[in-house]
């Protein structure tokens, strides 16, 4: 087993993670209402290609950290979960980014109103049912998952892994989940984004 990076203080643990949690929760709620006018020299929905792309990168490293814990492969399993994090961290600063720059979109939203016309609701589908769907599930277990993921990492930074490991059971397939679904959202809304 690896050494303990912090000496253990539950409480301060508790105050910052939580602090960090509510922060970071309110800041993606109010900036989200937010819609900054402004040119950039490129189309803003890159930030929702690079937040995809991270999201990617996250999955594939979850999958990583998954398999090299299961090798007691310690060292290098905390190595990719740090970067797991750290890649988490850029995510959010793009998904901000995005909907600072680009506000909204709406599946199906063909000609860029704003609006669904029965038209484009036809168009749309079933899709559109999955695409809510989809969406709906994704968007609380990303505001939940922060709070598990940095427990989770604290137990392992203090040496208790047999906590980290029951963590883990919870934070693993949630953050997963939001990695994936996070993808497959931004697949199935880009083609509604004017580039």
């Amino acid at each position: 087993m690896l050494q303990p990076v912090f000496n253990k203080n539950d409480k301060k643990a508790k105050i910052f993670i939580y602090a960090v949690s509510i922060i970071v929760f309110t800041a993606v709620v109010v900036l989200s209402k937010v819609q900054l006018k402004v040119s950039l020299p490129f189309s803003p929905h890159v930030f929702a290609t690079t937040s995809a792309i991270i999201n990617s990168i996250v999955g594939l490293l979850l999958f990583a950290g998954f398999f090299t814990a299961k090798q007691k492969k310690f060292e290098l399993h905390k190595k990719i979960m740090m970067a797991a994090i750290l890649l988490s961290v850029l995510f959010l600063l793009s998904y901000i980014a995005h909907h600072l720059f680009a506000g909204d979109t709406r599946y199906g939203d063909t000609n860029h109103d704003g609006l669904i016309s029965g038209e484009e609701l036809s168009l749309a589908g079933s899709m559109r049912m999955v695409y809510y769907f989809i969406l709906l599930t994704h968007i609380p277990l990303a505001g939940i998952i922060l709070p598990f993921i940095l427990f989770t990492a604290y137990r392992a930074l203090i040496g208790e892994y047999a906590e980290h490991k029951k963590l883990t059971r919870i934070t693993w397939p949630i953050w997963l989940y939001v990695a994936i679904t996070g993808v497959i959202v931004y697949c199935m809304i880009s083609p509604f984004y004017i580039w």
